[in-house]
């Protein structure tokens, strides 16, 4: 009798074992889904990770910290609950040139898209313009090839550089937009220069006023952008 008791008992308890074993099995499994969805979830709500990449006009020039283009429009999304982080790459007196130079570490790997805005300074310097337009050229390329998606914003040449040079400075953009099919704000000074209150006392950079109206400007576009990356159902 102690003998099949025995027998009887070791069995009962390696089918127990057996079945503990399967439900921590399902149990890690269960939880290993959970996470995973929260994971994605999280990432969802975060949105996409937009860098601005840009000269003094994004890089707050002589503003109050918080109150430059990047920063403004990251409030303005987050006012409407629009999932996305702005990363502000702006540098003052950067060229198109100096974007390019410095393109991989302004816009890093896990970057989803950039807003690209340069060419003022090639421009209040003279700069030829086919050089501003093949540094651009490249500079988007360079991101597309990355599946980084593009937000172009134009520029127009200062009225004393003359006609010519206008001619040949003002259209690159829309080339630009026209050739690699990408979203454009033809000038982002719109609405802000010859503006009273509107600009520094140099005449060109934006006040923190003129920074709203630069976003109120761009936003719809930015939105767009953002529709555009979110995953299909």
């Amino acid at each position: 009798m102690l003998n099949i008791k025995f027998q009887t008992d070791s069995v009962f308890y390696a089918s127990f074992s057996r079945i503990r074993a399967c439900f921590l099995i399902i149990l890690l499994i269960f939880l290993a889904n959970l996470t995973s969805a929260s994971a994605q979830q999280e990432e969802t709500i975060a949105g996409p990770n937009i860098v601005v990449l840009g000269d003094s006009l994004v890089a707050g020039y002589q503003l109050p910290q918080g109150q430059g283009y990047p920063d403004k429009l990251q409030q303005a999304l987050d006012k409407e609950e629009i999932p996305a982080k702005i990363i502000g790459a702006g540098v003052s007196g950067d060229t198109s040139s100096g974007g390019l130079s410095r393109l991989a570490w302004s816009v890093p790997d896990g970057t989803d898209a950039v807003i690209l805005e340069l060419g003022a300074n090639d421009a209040l310097r003279g700069l030829p313009p086919e050089k501003t337009e093949e540094n651009l050229d490249t500079i988007i390329r360079q991101l597309l090839e990355r599946d980084i998606r593009v937000l172009l914003i134009g520029m127009l040449a200062p009225p004393n550089m003359g006609e010519d040079y206008a001619a040949a400075f003002n259209p690159i953009y829309k080339r630009l937009s026209d050739k690699y099919e990408l979203p454009l704000y033809p000038f982002f000074l719109d609405g802000v220069l010859t503006q009273p209150g509107m600009t520094l006392p140099d005449g060109i950079h934006p006040t923190e006023q003129g920074v709203d109206v630069m976003v109120k400007c761009t936003l719809q576009l930015v939105k767009a952008l953002i529709d555009d990356m979110r995953p299909t159902p």
